[in-house]
């Protein structure tokens, strides 16, 4: 576990901690190192990889930021529950939460798909966003002492394509599900000073869209390309911030056009 050391500034202590779910690498890592670019104190959060995490985070404190590594599976609220302590200690109240962990599933036609391997996928892709957004309101919240603050969970475009590439669909449904969280908890923790929001990527360049076909169709929107993770950290950066303080229970998909 790292911790931001003495390079915390004022400015960087007012922010206030925003932990980031899955940010050892991709589109979790470009996140943590755009916020901890705004000001904001990091959790940088994960599961197995701790040489990308503590990269990450030596990257972060290169350029003067605050951050620390955190190992928690969000499917454990046991050690979601710890890393939200532990976070709030090394950086402060906390400012926001940054769904982004999850994982990509079996790649099979539904008939084929193992019981198995689709809890797993519906344990870390539903239940753990939702277990971390549970920690995150009872921190952030007015009613019990907290400032209010904003969570964005990470969907992404599998949820809206009407025909992405095949044998995709519990990774689909799991995304799916977390478009509707989001809205359906800014409609509950609003008048707590909590704004939620989420994010549907397009096929980004990340180790998740690594094979051809896939990249080949994210290239076939209007712009022509795949995404780069940073620039779904603008846009993580850009809802979390006050500028966008009356945007809650909204989707915004980052997709090229796709």
């Amino acid at each position: 576990m790292t911790d931001g050391g003495d390079q915390m500034s004022t400015a960087v202590q007012d922010k206030g901690a925003v932990i980031v779910t899955g940010a050892s690498r991709g589109i979790g890592a470009a996140i943590a190192e755009r916020l901890a670019g705004d000001g904001y104190g990091v959790v940088v959060n994960y599961t197995a990889d701790a040489e990308g995490a503590e990269s990450v985070v030596s990257a972060i404190k290169a350029k003067g930021g605050r951050a620390t590594a955190v190992r928690a599976d969000v499917a454990s609220e046991d050690e979601v529950a710890a890393m939200f302590s532990q976070a709030q200690k090394q950086m402060g109240p906390l400012t926001a939460l940054v769904n982004n962990a999850g994982i990509g599933g079996e790649l099979a036609p539904m008939d084929e798909q193992d019981a198995d391997t689709m809890a797993r996928l519906t344990q870390v892709n539903i239940v753990g966003p939702m277990v971390c957004a549970k920690h995150a309101v009872r921190a952030m919240s007015v009613a019990r002492g907290g400032n209010g603050g904003s969570i964005v969970t990470i969907a992404s475009i599998a949820a809206h394509a009407p025909r992405g590439p095949a044998h995709l669909v519990p990774y689909e449904a799991t995304k799916g599900a977390m478009v509707t969280f989001a809205r359906g908890l800014a409609n509950e923790v609003g008048a707590e000073g909590i704004r939620s929001n989420s994010v549907s990527p397009g096929v980004i360049d990340t180790e998740l869209a690594s094979s051809p076909e896939l990249r080949d169709w994210g290239a076939h929107g209007p712009l022509g390309r795949i995404g780069r993770p940073d620039e779904i950290a603008a846009a993580v950066s850009w809802l979390i911030s006050p500028e966008a303080s009356y945007v809650t229970g909204t989707d915004i998909s980052v997709t090229g056009g796709l």
